[in-house]
């Protein structure tokens, strides 16, 4: 009597777990799933610093994001819209130029400062952790980190 007790309990949080599930999938991320056209590129320093930018940074921080099927269902969907949204107002490689958008780099307009590029790398912030087992040709080994620091002091200095 109580097994059965138990399996129907265990029935009913399974169905309201699903029917939850469901109803947040109705739940707006803000985000279209599709890039905005790229305007302009910095000027790189080389296409290797190019290349591992785009490895590690331009999911967030361009608009040549790339949408996994993961990013479509919520709750991720919300995390990965927000990260995105948030990377590209601080810091977006596609919009060069467009002080509005970012532009000459950084956040409200103002240029990037190397120095913050590289301390982000260094500190292991960017790309954030929880990124990376989702997306590990992001994870760079410590030899590219150092191409990739070096490439962003030529280019943004």
């Amino acid at each position: 009597m109580k097994s059965r007790e138990l399996l129907t309990g265990v029935g009913i949080v399974v169905v309201a777990g699903l029917i939850l599930f469901g109803l947040l999938q109705l739940v707006p991320t803000g985000v279209s799933y599709t890039n905005p056209p790229v305007v302009a590129e910095p000027p790189w320093d080389s296409p290797q610093t190019r290349a591992l930018a785009v490895r590690a940074c331009f999911d967030c921080h361009s608009n040549q994001t790339n949408w996994p099927w993961f990013t479509r269902i919520a709750p991720a969907s919300w995390l990965a819209a927000r990260d995105v949204i948030e990377g590209r107002r601080r810091l977006n490689f596609s919009t060069w130029g467009q002080p509005s958008a970012g532009g000459e780099g950084g956040e409200g307009g103002r240029p990037i400062n190397a120095g913050e590029l590289v301390r982000v790398i260094q500190n292991g912030s960017m790309p954030p952790a929880i990124y990376l087992p989702l997306h590990p040709s992001a994870n760079l080994s410590p030899q590219e980190q150092q191409q990739l620091i070096q490439g962003f002091m030529n280019t943004f200095q």
